[in-house]
C-alpha cells in the first residue's frame, strides 16, 4: 500500500471526527454562552449578536457562515466544504440542545473561560486534522496554513483579537478579559498541536 493510501482518512474516520469534534466544541461554546463570555471567529461573532439581540445562536451561527462557504469551495474543494457545513450545522444544533441535556447551576466565569476554551480548542484540533473547519475564520486560517505555511493558530489569533475588541461595547471589562484568556488558550492549543507537516493524515 502506498504512503498516500495508508495516510488517507476513511469515510468512517471523517464521520467520527466530525461528530466528536462538533460535540466537544458545542459543550465549550455552551459554557461560554452560559457565562456570557466572548469568542473569536464566527462563533464569537454569533455569541455577541446573541447577547445584543437575543436571537438564537444556532440561527446566527449558521447565517454568518454562509458567505465563507464560497471561499471554501473555491480554495479548499467540495469535500472540505461539505465536511465543514456538516460540522457547523452540528455545532449550531448541539449548542441549542445542550441546555436541555445538562445544566450549569454554578459555573464560575474563570472556569468557563479555561475549561470551555480547552474543549473548543481540542474539538477544533480534531476537526482540523480531518480537513474540516468551523466556517468563517477557520476556513481562512486552514487555507493560509496549507497555501502559505502560516500556522492556523497564529492567523486565527490575530483575527480573534479584532473580534474580541468589539466585545468591549457589549460585555463588562472582566468578561472581556476572561474572553481574551480563552482565546489565547484555544489558539495555543492549535499552534502547539497543528503544525504544517506534523500530522500526515488527510481526507
Amino acid at each position: 500500500m502506498s504512503e498516500t493510501a495508508r495516510d488517507r482518512h476513511t469515510l468512517f474516520e471523517d464521520l467520527q471526527a466530525i461528530l466528536t469534534g462538533s460535540l466537544v466544541v458545542s459543550l465549550g461554546v455552551a459554557m461560554y454562552s452560559h457565562a456570557m463570555l466572548a469568542l473569536g471567529g464566527n462563533s464569537g461573532l454569533a455569541l455577541l449578536l446573541q447577547y445584543s439581540t437575543g436571537w438564537s445562536f444556532a440561527v446566527i451561527f449558521s447565517l454568518v457562515n454562509l458567505p465563507f462557504y464560497i471561499l471554501a469551495v473555491w480554495r479548499m474543494g467540495w469535500a472540505f466544504t461539505l465536511r465543514t457545513f456538516a460540522a457547523v450545522s452540528l455545532v449550531a444544533l448541539l449548542v441549542k440542545w445542550t441546555p436541555d441535556w445538562i445544566g450549569f447551576s454554578n459555573l464560575a466565569p474563570l472556569y468557563a473561560s479555561i475549561a470551555g476554551s480547552c474543549l473548543i480548542g481540542i474539538g477544533m484540533l480534531v476537526l482540523f486534522r480531518h480537513r474540516t473547519g468551523l466556517g468563517g475564520i477557520n476556513i481562512l486560517a486552514i487555507w493560509m496554513q496549507e497555501k502559505l505555511g502560516w500556522r492556523a493558530g497564529y492567523v486565527q489569533l490575530a483575527i480573534d483579537f479584532a473580534i474580541l475588541a468589539a466585545a468591549f461595547f457589549i460585555l463588562p471589562t472582566d468578561k472581556v478579559a476572561l474572553s481574551v484568556l480563552g482565546a489565547l488558550i484555544i489558539n495555543m492549543i492549535l499552534v502547539l498541536n497543528h503544525r504544517p507537516g506534523r500530522y500526515a493524515g488527510y481526507s
